[in-house]
This record gives structure tokens, sequence and C-alpha cells, in this order.
């Protein structure tokens, strides 16, 4: 049985959301959904979550899954609204709980933060399956861009997360907590061995000027032509490659906000006494 997809991009982080069902008026899920977060304001609005919910409504769709591929750093998790707005259950990679004592730590959120998934309703190792209909989903255990990171494989589309880019980006950094370039090459190298005519459904694309941002590459375009990554990149030269141009790398704008919102779920902290949700800011320690 095929699948059916629709990508949503959002061009204020360069983040493709997906509804992934298995028939009009059948199952769906959700994977990377974005909440939309002005920096300047500290302001979130629902804009982006809500065409995604205008679609699923549209298409007579049961949610049964809004699934994440890691703790996202450059965006905002809708999980939490969107499960507020359509059901299903929130998913993500069963390594999640070493990220979140991680960031646990550099936010001091002790006490109340727990570091232990609970914010999830479904922790996924890797090999496990998750029905959809007619369908299933696998998850793929993906490391390397964080220590958490899944992947999920569908018939012939597997959802990458920030594995990879199209080609003529490359790949994804691994200077976070917990990130490593060789487990990343192999990762990716792990990706790249299933059917070349799999599809592969990226996060994130940056694209140059005059390139609309692509969501689906193919294996066999990766193997060939990706930057960081083609046929015949050794694991050595990657790990040079990637970890110098790690050094050269801002830290994404959304970075403080968004790692506190998304190991919740992307739900936001519980209101203070004057009823007022905040963030923290640690100085001089990133």
């Amino acid at each position: 049985m095929s699948v059916c997809i629709k990508s949503f991009f959002d061009p204020a982080t360069w983040t493709f959301t997906y509804v992934v069902y298995d028939h009009e008026g059948g199952h769906a899920a959700i994977i990377d959904p974005v909440l939309d977060y002005d920096p300047k304001a500290a302001r979130t609005s629902t804009t982006s979550a809500d065409q995604v919910v205008a679609y699923v409504r549209g298409k007579r769709l049961q949610l049964e899954w809004i699934l994440e591929t890691h703790a996202h750093a450059d965006h905002v998790s809708a999980g939490h609204y969107l499960q507020g707005q359509l059901g299903g259950k929130l998913g993500i990679g069963n390594h999640i709980t070493q990220v979140q004592s991680t960031f646990a730590k550099i936010f001091n959120l002790a006490p109340e933060f727990r570091a232990d998934g609970s914010q999830f309703q479904m922790l996924l190792p890797e090999g496990a399956s998750l029905p959809l209909g007619a369908l299933s989903l696998e998850v793929l255990f993906v490391p390397g861009h964080t220590a958490a990171c899944v992947a999920y494989k569908i018939e012939d589309a597997i959802f990458v997360g920030d594995t990879l880019f199209p080609p003529d980006v490359g790949t994804a950094r691994c200077d976070f907590p917990g990130g490593d370039a060789r487990m990343l090459y192999h990762s990716v190298r792990r990706l790249l061995e299933y059917p070349a005519q799999t599809r592969l459904f990226m996060c994130h694309d940056y694209p140059p000027d005059g390139r609309a941002p692509r969501a689906e590459i193919s294996v066999a375009e990766q193997r060939d032509k990706n930057i960081h990554v083609h046929d015949g990149v050794s694991e050595e030269a990657f790990v040079a490659l990637r970890e110098a141009r790690d050094r050269t790398l801002a830290k994404p704008v959304l970075i403080l906000p968004a790692i506190q919102l998304n190991i919740r779920a992307g739900e936001l902290p519980p209101p203070e006494a004057n009823g007022v949700a905040y963030l923290k800011l640690p100085l001089n320690l990133i």
C-alpha cells in the first residue's frame, strides 16, 4: 500500500513538517511540527500549526501520532498544541532522557522539570513499530546530530530528521552537547544502505539562491551528490570536514528557547505567581 505525504515548509526556520497518512478519511501521523516563535518579543503563535490542523481536518484524518525526530535547536515544537487540537500521542526517541538530563543542568530546571521523558506518551526504541491504519512506521536510531535522533520509515519513505540535508547543503552539525560526527557518519551510511529509489524526506533545507526548497531526495542522489558524505567519502575524511565546519558555525538563533520548550514536548513552562511563563538565559555558559 502506498503512503500519502503532505509537506509544509516554514521559511522562518527552514523546517519541513509532514502529515503522513494511509488514505483520505484514514489514520495520520504528524512529524516535526513547528510552533511560530518571535525571538524579539518572546511571543508564540500558531499560524504554521493551524495550517496543519486545517489539512488534517480537511482530509478527515484520525491523528494517531505526533512524532519528533529529536529535540530541535532551531525551531519550537507545536506538538503540545497539536495534541490539544487533534488528539494523538506524542512520541520521540527513547534517548531523549539523555538530552533532557544534559539541558536540565544547563538551564538549572530542577526540581520542577523531570528528565524522565514523561512529557511524551511514547519513548521509542530502535526497531519499534507504530501502527498507522493499514500501514506502520518503523523507528530507526540515527544519533550524531544529537545523542537521541531517530528517523521514521514507512513503506519506501524515511523521514530523516537532521541527519541529512539536500545534497548541495550536506549534513547536520554535531557540536551540540551529545553530538558526535563519527556517530553521524555511521547513521548516514545506514540510511544510504537502503535501496537507491528510497525516498528520504528532509527536516530542513537551506537552499542556495535560486533554488526552491526540496523536501524529498532519493538515496541514489544523496549517495552520488551529497557534498559531505557522497560515496567514496571515508569516515575519517567526513569527521575532519564536519568538525572543522562546526567550529565556524554560529549557534542557531532559537537554540535557547527552542531546547527549553522542546524537551517539554512543546509545552510552556508552568506560569509563575503573576500568571506568566518564563524561559531562562544561561549567561556566559553556551
